[in-house]
Order: structure tokens, then C-alpha cells, then sequence
């Protein structure tokens, strides 16, 4: 055995141990893929969904606002900026209601079910008295309130069934009564019929569409068997159809489907065709910001029921699809909240306003795209209108909360260290940061064990 100069015998080196082998290399496709797949599984994300989507809807909403409706407000005599400016002092408003809905608790909402739907009943009541009543475009459906201003009670009402509905099949639930049909029924049906029987007083059939169909959400929520569910529908829809025959207007509005032509034989399909005019001249980047032809007179509505047309025309299709995606992403954070809790009125209450959101988007839409009749709806936190905006931002305060509430949002929530107003800890050794660092990781640990998260 050889020896080394000082006579000991030569450490025996360990072998080298064999480099690991590296991982395939990921197609880019697939690795973009499963980084998309990881981020949608976040525990955060519908919270940011909706939260983000609804703000980008609001604030392009209140663009097109300015510009549609200039030279409306310049027709009659007024401010150019005039609606622009009646639709940011409801979006300010809405967003103290958006911001106060999405901090209240689950039993906070519960308890404000019955006071808002009484509220609601009143106000349509009061609609239909003449004297406080208004009358807009053929339909008494609003009251004035001095000056310019006017609220419309029916667009409360959505909200009102979506949180009634909700608070009376979540008890139903928890004393295991809807697997009875009339525990199911009664009372939301003859209740919902009610406010559709106030609504339709008045004219509003577009309204009483999104009512029925957050009634349909709601029941389907609910596990409604099918033949109960294909009955209420047919009763629905006999109604509908009886609405329809006996009103001119409404049948006009159904024979303009497909219209290509401002005047279709007797039918004047002029709003349905000049909107199909704005979307056609836009082309795939539109004509630019306020260079719409088609608000100066030839699109009735444009900056309410058709604003989409004139967004089509100004933004062109990137601006349209744009839209799109964003209330896809809305209804799809909303159908996650609903899906993934364990909470009966929350499941019940994100499906009604999520089902309120998508089916009056995908009316008001398909309205102007020429696939639906004209149902007078607007687009929802985009077109003008303070009535329809408060409920709707403050339903949307409701699915924030119950996104932030989900196990894994609040843990998620609870791990995130603030940038700002934490003081540093002072300890015995060193300049005071350990202490602080472990008293962080000890809350956030805290906070992952109570919520079940590992």
C-alpha cells in the first residue's frame, strides 16, 4: 500500500456521486399551459377576477359613457360632459356600496333580505301611483326624485330576489326541505311572480326577463327536478308569449330579427339595423375613440340599451371581444365562488347575481349583435344609468365577500405581509429584524392551521 511523506496512509476519497439528471426540457406550449392551469387554481383567483374585471368594466364603461352620449346631451341643449358626469357620481356611490357589501358578513346580508325586498315592493308600488310614477319611453317604470334624477325600483328588485331567494332556500336546506316540491316552490315562486306581476304593470318586459331568469337560476341551484323545472317554464313561457301577441311594440321588436334593412315592410327596425351599421364600420380596431358616425343622430340609445354598438364602431372588434372576455371571466369567477363553498346562501346567492349579470349581458348583447329581440336592458356597470348601476356593483360587493371568504382566500389573505405600518421588533441580539422575521412566520403559520391549509 503506498504511503504518503509523512508515513500515514492516503485518505481514501469517497467516490463521486453521479450528477442528477436534469428534467426534460417542457414544450413552451405545455409549460404556458400549466403555468395558466396553476395560476386559475390559486386560492385568490376569482377574488381577483372579480375585483378586476369589474373595475376595467366600470372604468371602459364610463369612457364610452362620455362619448357616446355627447352629442345626445349637446342635442338637447346641455353639457357635453352631462351624463358622463351623472354616471361617475354613481359609480363613486356604487363603489361605497361595492366596498361596504364586500366587508359586511355572511349574516349581515342575510339579515338585509327581507328589508330590501320590502323596500323594493314598496318603491314599484309607488310606481304605479299616478302622480309619482314617470313614464320613459312607454314604460311607468321610475320615480323622480327632484331635478334631473330618477331611480327605477325594478332594478332593485333583482337584487332583492337574488338575496330574499337565497336567505329562504338556505333555511329550507339546513331543515332539509327542499326534497319536497312545495317546499321548493313556495313561497319564491308566487313571490317572484309578484314583483314580475309589479314590473310588468309598468311595461318592462326586459326586466322581467332577467327576473325570471335569476327565478331559474335559483331553482336549478336548488336541485329542482326536472319535470318541475320544464314546468315552471312552460307556464313562463306561455306568459311571455301572451305579453308578446298582445303588445304591437313587442311583436315589431320580434319581426326585426335579422333585419338588414331600416324599414323592413311595415316593421321599423331602424335601432336594430343602425346598430348592426356601427359594429360593421368598425373593423378590427375601429374608427377611434369619439369618432363614431352613428351617435350623431342615426342610433337611438346609444349611450344606454346600444352602447356596445358604438363601442363596436369606436374600438372596433379587439374592443368588443375585449368586453367579452371580461364578463367571461366575471361569470366564471362567479360560478366558482358558488362552487366551490359549503355555505348554502352563498352558493345560492353568487349563482342568483352571477345568473342577473351573464343572462342581461348576454340579452342586451345579443340585442345588438341582431340574434335577440330588443329587451331595453342595458349592459351591465357599462351603460349609462344610475338605477341599474348601484344594484349591480353592490351585488358584485357580494360576491367579493364571498370570494375573501372561501377557507383558502382567507388564508391566503391572512399570509400576505403588509408593506406598511409594521414595526420592527426589538430583541436582545443583533439589530432587532430576527425577531420581527419570526414573529411574521409565526402568525402566518397560525393562520394556515386554523383555516386547514398546509
Amino acid at each position: 500500500m503506498p504511503t504518503s511523506r509523512t508515513g500515514r496512509p492516503p485518505a481514501v476519497r469517497a467516490p463521486k456521486r453521479p450528477a442528477p439528471a436534469r428534467p426534460p426540457r417542457e414544450n413552451g406550449l405545455l409549460g404556458l399551459y400549466d403555468r395558466a392551469r396553476r395560476g386559475w387554481d390559486r386560492p385568490l383567483t376569482a377574488y381577483y377576477l372579480i375585483l378586476g374585471g369589474s373595475a376595467l368594466i366600470t372604468v371602459l364603461g364610463l369612457v364610452m359613457v362620455y362619448s357616446a352620449s355627447q352629442i345626445t346631451a349637446l342635442q338637447m341643449s346641455l353639457p357635453g360632459s352631462y351624463f358622463f358626469r351623472k354616471q361617475l357620481l354613481a359609480a363613486v356611490i356604487g363603489a361605497g356600496l361595492l366596498f361596504a357589501a364586500s366587508r359586511m358578513p355572511v349574516r349581515l346580508h342575510r339579515a338585509l333580505a327581507y328589508p330590501i325586498l320590502a323596500g323594493a315592493v314598496f318603491l314599484m308600488v309607488l310606481v304605479q301611483i299616478p302622480g309619482i310614477g314617470v313614464s320613459v319611453n312607454g314604460n311607468q317604470n321610475w320615480i323622480a326624485l327632484g331635478g334631473s334624477f330618477q331611480i327605477q325600483p325594478s332594478e332593485f328588485g333583482k337584487l332583492a330576489l337574488v338575496l330574499w331567494g337565497a336567505d329562504l332556500l338556505a333555511r329550507k336546506q339546513d331543515k332539509r326541505l327542499l326534497n319536497q316540491w312545495k317546499h321548493m316552490l313556495v313561497p319564491l315562486v308566487p313571490a317572484a311572480f309578484m314583483l314580475l306581476g309589479l314590473i310588468m304593470i309598468g311595461g318592462d318586459m326586459g326586466t322581467a326577463i332577467i327576473l325570471t331568469a335569476i327565478l331559474f337560476g335559483l331553482l336549478w341551484l336548488a336541485g329542482a327536478p326536472t319535470r318541475l323545472f320544464a314546468g315552471v317554464l312552460s307556464v313562463a313561457a306561455v306568459l311571455g308569449l301572451i305579453l308578446i301577441k298582445t303588445s304591437a311594440n313587442r311583436m315589431a321588436r320580434l319581426q326585426c330579427l335579422g333585419a338588414t334593412e331600416p324599414q323592413s315592410g311595415p316593421v321599423d327596425c331602424w335601432q336594430a339595423v343602425h346598430g348592426i351599421y356601427a359594429l360593421a364600420s368598425g373593423g378590427i380596431f375601429g374608427s377611434g375613440l369619439g369618432a363614431s358616425v352613428e351617435k350623431w343622430g342615426q342610433l337611438p340609445e346609444a349611450h344606454t340599451d346600444f352602447i356596445f354598438a358604438v363601442t363596436g364602431e369606436e374600438l372596433g372588434l379587439a374592443g368588443t371581444l375585449s368586453v367579452l372576455a371580461l364578463f367571461a371571466a366575471l361569470g366564471y369567477a362567479g360560478i366558482r365562488v358558488a362552487g366551490r363553498t359549503e355555505d348554502p346562501f352563498v352558493r345560492y346567492a353568487a349563482g342568483g347575481v352571477t345568473t342577473w349579470i351573464t343572462a342581461q349581458a348576454v340579452i342586451n348583447i345579443g340585442a345588438v349583435l341582431g340574434l335577440l329581440p330588443i329587451a331595453g336592458v342595458p349592459l351591465p356597470l357599462f351603460s349609462y344609468g344610475g338605477s341599474a348601476l348601484l344594484p349591480t356593483m353592490f351585488a358584485i360587493g357580494l360576491l367579493i365577500a364571498f370570494a375573501r371568504d372561501e377557507p383558502a382566500a382567507r388564508a391566503a389573505l391572512a399570509m400576505r405581509q403588509p408593506r406598511f405600518g409594521r414595526k420592527r421588533g426589538t430583541g436582545g441580539t443583533g439589530s432587532g429584524r430576527s425577531p420581527r422575521r419570526w414573529n411574521t412566520m409565526r402568525r402566518r403559520a397560525s393562520a394556515a392551521r386554523s383555516s386547514g391549509e398546509r
